[in-house]
């Protein structure tokens, strides 16, 4: 698929808002006919500009489950550290996110867990056996302060 236009770029805004919002809706938002609309969002998920679509779960009714933040850093930022680590975070669906960061940690992952003791054992069991891995540095969360932004529009 070729670069993404204005008309692409805000179809993809929109099913990040909702990504059940229904075709003709988005195609009423960005001055398209449904069926154009619906031929840009089909081009854009077999190219692999949407690689899926997701349920976003409100944590309160998950036994209050807890984000976790962590920053690690590498013993060297080489491309072969690099891949190594990242083969690894791939093998553990435990890590939701993983992020590879300029600034002071070499990459942030996220996980969520449901009390400090299984955090405990993810970062025994998993992050401080990764390889290459220096430093690792948790932050738990209190609150995700836009977990409610689409209701609140």
């Amino acid at each position: 698929m070729s670069a993404l236009d204005p008309i692409d770029r805000n179809i993809l805004r929109l099913l990040r808002l909702d990504a059940r919002m229904s075709t003709v809706k988005i195609a009423e938002e960005v001055g398209l006919s449904p069926s154009t609309c619906q031929r840009r969002i089909k081009l854009m998920e077999h190219s692999g500009v949407i690689r899926g679509y997701t349920a976003l779960v409100d944590h309160s009714a998950r036994d209050a489950a807890m984000a976790v933040i962590i920053n690690i850093t590498l013993e060297r930022q080489t491309e072969d550290y690099l891949n190594r680590f990242e083969a690894a975070v791939r093998k553990h669906p435990e890590i939701q996110e993983c992020y590879l960061m300029t600034g002071g940690a070499d990459y942030l992952l996220r996980v969520e867990v449901e009390t400090p003791a299984e955090f405990e054992r993810i970062h025994t069991e998993i992050l401080s056996t990764m390889p290459g891995v220096l430093r690792i540095h948790s932050s738990f969360s209190i609150r995700n302060v836009l977990a409610n932004r689409r209701r609140a529009r």
